[in-house]
């Protein structure tokens, strides 16, 4: 027999309504009922038989099985018992019928379950329309049964994707179950969690679809991702996941939104491709924007670590540059705005940067400068607003140096976690972006800061070059400072404040000391035995003696203007003093140490003499430098004369006049002398004495009868600072055999309009000429042969050295690659230098 009979519709609106004949429209409709079941389709008896007659009792299974049976058998029923199933629940939702829904949706659910075909894709659509029926009803149990049903189907995985089907409704519903703000707690609990659940059967059922990314476009991830964030916002107290995917457990997820929201959104953000990943991204900055969450942000660091860790590695750059992209566009916002959103940059760099971070690196560090300058010229614009409104000004200064410290902060952490050969590029990156005085090689636009914005960024972008040298460990000195990189950092603009001469010196000692023994010199002081701080040294290389050679000089005049500036204060007089003693460690042979030597030597003279006028304090604070610097070196290189007249001038000072020792002139309350001209000679160091020693154990000490002088570089004649030669006196040997030379300090006079006018003077010039010839005559007709060749074999060999000396400071010979001979100890060798490191004249590049 056909399934299919015309049968005429019988079944009546008004079931109790009586007839003519005194007889019930209900009983007429089950006489005929009874009368035609035989002619109804087969699949409408099936379905009908699985409802019972009183919903208490639920779903018929007998009869349901029978169904199931039917609908496996017969694949081409399934979309006419779907949409006769979807004619019944549509009409019980209508009506209210909630018991009869329960055991439609019941049965959709098993025959969803039971059947897995190519047939099933009508059958779908019937369902998907059921679905949509019990989400739009206003009954919160209807909507979490239409939720768990969908749920169901999203876990089946189909033979071949659907390309008509598209769940745009489904996402709006499910997002503003999310937003559910009904009265009662547990109800509104329960429906946001149904929503979130439903945008995961959403996304579960969309994205493994490759041919397949309407889930990804920017409508639906515009619902989507805020909807999971605003469940994320909890108001209640949870405990915080931070890190990695974590697992909580299934009864946390059912409980709790916030989780459940939380381990939604890392599954969305682990299913996220290249071509999509910015789209799951930008949502989150509206509505970190739209609820104001940049201050404070511990709502957007937790929302960006996750996606940090649930995104795939080789994404991570996307995320950084929309943090970039997001910080411009936010760049006229209050400063705590902008504070929050580069302590957000600064989770995600470090995450980043364990992994793969793509051609970010250098936008990061030139977008982070820029909102620095940005932030020290809005500083800067403030301060000069006077003093209206002063107190809302200084606490927006106070802001913006929050900004300030989060941008150093970021930049150092970033630099750090970088690989050796990019992070030389971003020390040469930052310091080209320095500004100096007079000179026109940084690229960053000072010209609306003036002359306390300048210093400012200064200060800001040497602290952020400290951040990235940290823990830097070259193997050679020339590749951790390159000329390119060491002229600007000893400029003299940068000498003008003690504030930026300390952040240069530590920059120095980050790349100068390779073998971590900076933090066993911390403090100046006079270590008894230097061997006690167990210092790991290496031998010099070539490449270190090189540089020597050719930086030397301008390490050592860093050094020497640094200790004279009037506003040093304790920390750069230790700052220097470790200076020192890192040169000696890492980079001095003998020869560099003769030159410290010769350094230490001139600064004690300079602070007797005191040509700088420098206040006492200061003077009494090189003397405490050159002693505890002394005392270093002669125990670092072992000679026991040098180290016996070393302690007991320390003795003697400790006896006599502490105020020249560290540990006393350092002190708050330190007795400080009227004046050092007068002080005995027990309490210097004496260069007789220490060339005597040194000279004993085989180092050439002719040098160190010279007196240091800085050399005189053309940015002093640009530099704000005093002239040098305000600060660096001419100075010439008096030789004098009259004079012992240990009753003096230093044999040097000094220049003065006094002694330039009596050298005019002419009166007696010829007595005086007559009688040096007369005396010279009568030394010759008298003294022996042998008194008189030593004494011309000396003035020879004195002029000799003074002429090779000048001829070292102002003519020298280009370098040749096959080399060029020195003589070392009296053995002749020869050392080639690259052509890379060769400086030829401007007329012989092109």
């Amino acid at each position: 027999m056909k399934d299919y009979v015309q049968v005429p519709a019988v079944e009546l609106e008004k079931p109790y309504e009586f007839t003519s004949q005194g007889e019930s429209s209900t009983c007429l409709y089950l006489r005929v009922c009874c009368c035609c079941s035989a002619l109804r389709p087969r699949y409408k008896r099936l379905v009908d038989n699985i409802f019972p007659e009183d919903p208490k009792d639920g779903l018929v299974k007998a009869d349901m099985e029978k169904l199931t049976f039917y609908a496996v058998s017969a694949p081409e029923k399934l979309d006419r018992i779907g949409a006769y199933l979807a004619e019944r629940l549509s009409r019980d939702v209508v009506r209210h019928r909630s018991g009869y829904v329960l055991i439609a949706m019941e049965a959709l659910d098993q025959l969803l379950m039971a059947c897995h075909s190519q047939s099933i894709k009508p059958f779908v659509e019937s369902f998907l329309h059921m679905v949509a029926k019990l989400l739009e009803s206003g009954e919160p149990k209807l909507q979490v049964l239409g939720t768990n049903s969908f749920v169901k189907f999203a876990n089946i995985e189909e033979d071949t994707p659907s390309y008509h089907r598209r769940y745009d409704f489904f996402v709006s519903r499910f997002s503003a179950m999310c937003h559910s703000c009904h009265s009662d707690p547990e109800i509104r609990t329960e429906i946001r969690i149904a929503g979130i659940r439903g945008i995961q059967g959403v996304v579960r059922k969309t994205v493994n679809d490759e041919l397949r990314a309407t889930i990804w476009e920017p409508q639906h991830m515009d619902k989507i991702v805020p909807s999971l964030l605003f469940n994320m916002q909890k108001i209640e107290e949870v405990d915080s996941r931070l890190g990695p995917p974590s697992s909580p457990s299934a009864a946390d997820k059912e409980e709790n939104p916030a989780v459940l929201a939380e381990s939604c959104f890392r599954e969305l953000l682990g299913r996220a491709t290249f071509g999509n990943m910015n789209n799951a991204v930008r949502p989150v900055f509206a509505h970190l924007d739209h609820h104001k969450l940049w201050d404070p942000n511990e709502f957007a660091v937790h929302c960006f670590k996750i996606i940090m860790y649930s995104i795939q590695a080789q994404y991570s750059h996307h995320v950084i540059q929309e943090i970039l992209g997001h910080l411009d566009a936010r760049k006229k916002d209050s400063p705590r705005v902008r504070a929050g959103i580069i302590q957000v940059l600064l989770e995600a760099v470090a995450i980043a940067a364990k992994g793969s971070i793509g051609p970010t690196v250098l936008e990061v560090f030139n977008t982070l400068l820029k909102h620095l300058r940005l932030s020290v010229e809005l500083e800067a614009s403030d301060s000069q607003k006077g003093s209206v409104g002063s107190v809302s000004l200084s606490s927006k200064d106070n802001d913006e140096k929050i900004v300030q410290n989060a941008v150093i902060q970021t930049i150092g952490f970033f630099g750090s976690n970088l690989p050796d050969y990019q992070r030389s590029e971003i020390m040469m990156f930052i310091m080209g972006k320095v500004p100096v005085f007079g000179t026109s090689t940084h690229t960053l636009d000072i010209s609306q800061l003036g002359d306390l914005g300048t210093r400012r960024i200064q200060i800001m972008l040497l602290r952020s070059l400290l951040m990235v040298t940290s823990g830097y460990k070259a193997k050679t000195i020339v590749t951790a400072l390159p000329g390119s990189f060491l002229d600007p950092l000893l400029s003299p603009s940068l000498m003008e404040d003690y504030e930026l001469r300390q952040l240069v010196l530590e920059v120095m000692h980050n790349l100068m000391d390779r073998h971590d023994n900076r933090a066993k010199l911390r403090g100046i002081r006079i270590i008894p035995d230097v061997a006690d701080l167990k210092i790991k040294r290496e031998k010099i290389c070539r490449q270190d003696t090189s540089f020597m050679k050719k930086n030397g000089q301008q390490l050592y005049r860093h050094i020497y203007l640094g200790c004279k500036e009037e506003d040093n204060v304790q920390k750069n007089y230790e700052l220097l003093y470790t200076s020192l003693a890192l040169i000696t460690i890492e980079l001095a042979n003998e020869e560099v140490v003769i030159d410290l030597i010769r350094l230490a030597i001139a600064l004690q003279d300079s602070a007797i003499i005191n040509e700088d006028n420098l206040p006492m304090f200061h003077r009494c604070g090189i003397m405490a430098l050159v002693a505890a610097y002394l005392n270093f070196v002669s125990q670092m290189i072992a000679v026991p004369a040098f180290c016996q007249h070393v302690s007991k001038v320390i003795e003697t000072r400790t006896m006599e006049a502490p105020y020249f020792l560290p540990e006393h002139i350092f002190r708050d309350k330190c007795m400080l002398p009227k004046s050092l001209e007068k002080h005995d000679k027990n309490l210097y160091f004496l260069t007789n004495k220490i060339a005597e020693s040194l000279g004993g154990s085989g180092y050439s000490v002719e040098r160190l009868s010279v007196p240091y002088v800085p050399q005189v570089t053309d940015e002093d004649r640009l530099s704000r600072r005093k002239s040098i030669v305000d600060t660096v006196s001419i100075q010439v040997d008096i030789l004098s055999n009259s004079v012992p030379s240990d009753d003096v300090v230093s044999n040097t006079e000094e220049i003065t309009f006094e002694a330039l006018k009596k050298a005019i003077d002419t009166n007696g010039m010829e007595e005086q000429e007559k009688e040096k010839r007369r005396l010279v005559i009568e030394k010759f007709q008298k003294a022996p042969f042998e008194e008189i060749a030593a004494q011309c074999e000396s003035k020879a060999n004195l002029l000799h050295d003074r002429l090779a000396q000048i001829l070292e400071l102002t003519i020298r010979p280009p370098p040749s690659p096959s080399g060029t001979l020195t003589v070392t100890s009296g053995h002749a060798q020869y050392q080639s230098v690259p052509v890379y490191e060769m400086k030829f004249p401007d007329l012989c590049v092109y």
